[in-house]
């Protein structure tokens, strides 16, 4: 593994005297994408997954949209990077929508991202939340694993899952059915070795290299970070093995 030239923290704190929340991701990354206009993900033949019920993001936005760049787009997904929030874990889960908000408005307004960073947040319950704007079946750049946004998608669970701390099975299935869908789009077994190109140095990989992850994996793998945290990290075999089944895999 090339050493870092330094080492960045992901988790810094925003809002907090507001919300008590901490936002959990990496700022944008200014890579290529395309941004005239959006790219369809390509069909594959087999191994398609259902697309999970989605809440669109005008569900949580409500009226606190940022003035936004248009959005970036890859060809495909070949990847996802799990994340958690970093955020408290005894909510409501009907207040997860403003939970999103908060997070949102910390990224975009307090720290001037051009969005939310991740393409979909999950709460405990086991509701996926359309994220970052753009599409839910399209290949959207985020700003969630520092190198590697182009052509994968970030998937937040709401809550901090250090070790010892209960995930729970409603918010795995949802990771997992997300997962096997946006792979499914174009093929890809979760349990699969993908090879990804880093596009930023503050990676765990110089720009430029070439990195060896598992089609689901968690942003510590991509990143000098401890999220989605010990707990959440140990459940990743577990997601990927249910995304492939929901692929039709054996």
């Amino acid at each position: 593994m090339p050493r870092p030239a330094r080492v960045a923290l992901a988790c810094v704190p925003g809002l907090v005297a507001v919300t008590g929340l901490v936002l959990c991701a990496v700022g944008v990354d200014r890579t290529p994408g395309e941004a005239k206009r959006p790219v369809a993900a390509r069909a594959a033949v087999g191994h398609q997954a259902a697309r999970p019920a989605i809440v669109p993001r005008e569900r949580w936005l409500a009226d606190a949209a940022y003035t936004r760049p248009p959005t970036r787009y890859a060809g495909r997904v070949t990847a996802v990077f799990v994340h958690h929030t970093d955020s408290p874990n005894s909510y409501d889960c009907a207040d997860a929508p403003k939970i999103i908000r908060y997070l949102y408005a910390g990224q975009a307004g307090v720290r001037h991202w051009d969005d939310i960073g991740y393409n979909f947040l999950v709460d405990r319950c086991g509701t996926i939340y359309e994220g970052r704007a753009g599409g839910i079946d399209r290949a959207v750049v985020g700003a969630h694993t520092q190198g590697f946004n182009v052509g994968t998608a970030g998937i937040a669970a709401i809550g901090t899952f250090t070790a010892g701390v209960p995930v729970p099975k409603a918010m795995t299935d949802a990771i997992a059915a997300v997962a096997a869908w946006k792979l499914g789009l174009v093929g890809i077994d979760p349990r699969a070795e993908v090879r990804l190109v880093s596009t930023n140095s503050l990676s765990k990989y110089p720009a430029g290299t070439r990195g060896t992850f598992t089609a689901v994996s968690g942003h510590t793998d991509g990143y000098w970070t401890a999220c989605p945290g010990a707990a959440l990290m140990a459940r990743l075999p577990e997601i990927r093995e249910h995304a492939a089944h929901l692929q039709g895999r054996r």
